[in-house]
């Protein structure tokens, strides 16, 4: 009798393990288009690149909530003196139908390393890329830069 309840649960634990195997198959599915994440081999912009954003859909759309993201080791080059501004940048979005997908988002501030431009329009480059990606409802977006010249 201990035999087959050994086996009948074996059974039903196999069972169970392919539901889960399904199931986040299916999951994993759905986030195909997602070439970043998970991916074993990172491959880091030397030059401003916005192709890198990658979006996933929202799965509660109907639901206004915000998603924020801090980034405090965004860097820039300033566009006079080539030197690096260091800053963090604050982003805040209300999603739509579509979501952008933190590893992209942080391989793509990553690509402002090497571009020169002044605070306001790195800040201004940012919020238009991603208006332009994912339609958000509403989207706030601003930079703390450190002190340069006395100035932050």
């Amino acid at each position: 009798m201990e035999y087959l309840q050994t086996d009948a649960e074996s059974v039903r634990h196999a069972v169970y393990a392919e539901q889960d195997w399904k199931n986040t198959y299916r999951q994993r599915n759905s986030y195909m288009p997602l070439t970043q994440l998970g991916s074993k081999q990172t491959t880091y912009s030397s030059d401003y690149n916005p192709s890198v954003l990658e979006t996933f859909d929202n799965k509660h759309q109907g639901n206004d909530y915000w998603v924020k993201f801090n980034c405090p080791e965004f860097t820039s080059l300033c566009p006079i003196t080539g030197q690096p501004d260091f800053a963090t940048i604050y982003i805040s979005y209300i999603p739509n139908v579509k979501m952008v997908e933190s590893k992209s988002l942080k391989l793509y501030l990553f690509s402002f390393r090497n571009h020169g431009d002044f605070h306001e329009d790195c800040v201004n480059i940012i919020m238009k890329d991603l208006i332009k990606l994912m339609d958000p409802k509403y989207i706030e977006v601003w930079g703390k830069f450190m002190p340069r010249g006395g100035i932050s």
